[in-house]
């Protein structure tokens, strides 16, 4: 099959999706990659066989802009004969499908990986919620990476539960249990933490993703500043880069991340792993998520996480076994669960060991790779039934 996947930008085909992508293709596939140009360009070209189109799709609104991409995405789907057109990120999904169904390519996909509108309201709301209701309609099926997260679009009548699916246990295409190995990184653990500073017996809490307001935060800073004035040995390791222009934090957030001794922000590094191996707890105080990669990362790095529990996070963690749900923008939630686990090493550990267990046994990308690549098999056998 002819099969062209779309994100808005190259960071979501590179980090997230690039072991499907690569598998796609060992499948006997042939695949097309569409987004706005980036710095993962250069990596994804790398890999053997693709084809990439670079089309701008903006991620804000932008009413002039928007229909640009869609008049080169609509021209683009006519002239290549696509089977397949399987969108992520939310403009791509809405812009790629009104081009797809416009075209009438046979099979349209679309896969939620979380709802931006959850905490906006008002007129934005309605307009981003709105937008996703149509991607919903125009696709030939809709996937989730999290069975909550099925619900919930089903619930707010975004979709009927008869056009949505959620692949395997979850997630968007697993993680590589190989590459999150542990064992791999043993040997320079201490190395890292004596090149950051830390100490024999600091614990290292860890947050891994975009430093931004809906992804808590604002929250995990606070609740960190009560735990040092509750004397932890303990620091914070921020790894991922800023929002200035979508969703910038307010200023005392990044004043205590600049002058807080005790906060250490690394920026957006190619290998979250290596931060993992030396990090005790995740911290992912989200307001909104998909499924929470990141969760199955520290899993597989047998790091337990202090979650939300929200819509997607609360199917990456089992409450109390793998590590620990807590209301949102709950901060002294946070800090209480954070304290239990620095403080107590037998049931951190525990959890760790449960955590990595079960993505092995659910989410190694291999599996859920597999699920994708047969899915494309039913809905092309599905329309040359037709």
């Amino acid at each position: 099959m002819k099969i062209c996947r779309t994100a808005t930008v190259p960071f979501m085909l590179q980090n997230h999706l690039r072991s499907q992508i690569v598998a796609t293709i060992a499948a006997g596939h042939s695949v097309t990659l569409v987004c706005s140009d980036g710095l993962e360009i250069a990596s994804l070209q790398d890999i053997a066989g693709i084809n990439i189109k670079l089309i701008e799709i903006p991620r804000s609104i932008s009413l002039l802009r928007d229909i640009s991409a869609l008049w080169r995405l609509i021209r683009f789907f006519w002239s290549s004969d696509f089977d397949v057109v399987h969108s992520t990120t939310p403009k791509a999904g809405l812009l790629s499908m009104v081009a797809a169904w416009l075209v009438r390519v046979p099979v349209r996909l679309h896969t939620f990986t979380g709802q931006p509108w959850v905490v906006a309201s008002g007129f934005k709301r309605t307009v981003v919620k709105s937008a996703d209701c149509l991607t919903a309609r125009l696709s030939s099926m809709n996937y989730t990476d999290s069975y909550s997260q099925a619900k919930f679009l089903v619930d707010e009548g975004v979709v009927g539960c008869d056009k949505v699916k959620t692949l395997g246990a979850g997630s968007l295409a697993g993680i590589d249990c190989r590459r999150f190995d542990p064992q791999r990184w043993e040997f320079v653990a201490n190395q890292m933490r004596n090149q950051l500073g830390l100490s024999a017996a600091e614990k290292v809490l860890v947050f891994v993703g975009r430093l931004t307001v809906d992804k808590g935060v604002v929250e995990l800073i606070a609740a960190f500043e009560k735990l040092q004035g509750l004397g932890c040995a303990c620091k914070l390791l921020l790894v991922g880069p800023f929002e200035a222009e979508l969703d910038p934090l307010p200023t005392h957030t990044l004043s205590a991340i600049k002058n807080n001794p005790g906060i250490l922000s690394v920026g957006y590094v190619s290998e979250p792993e290596r931060f993992l191996a030396i990090s005790d707890v995740l911290c992912l105080p989200s307001y909104r998520e998909g499924f929470g990669t990141v969760v199955l990362e520290a899993a597989a790095m047998s790091v337990p996480t202090v979650g939300s529990d929200i819509v997607g996070i609360r199917d990456a963690i089992v409450d109390n076994e793998t590590g620990i749900l807590i209301p949102v923008k709950d901060v002294d939630a946070l800090e209480r669960e954070l304290l239990r686990l620095i403080e107590n090493d037998v049931l951190r550990e525990e959890m760790g060991l449960l955590a990595r267990q079960r993505c092995l046994q659910n989410f190694d990308s291999l599996l859920i790779n597999r699920h994708v690549i047969d899915e494309y098999a039913l809905r092309w056998a599905d329309i040359a039934d037709i």
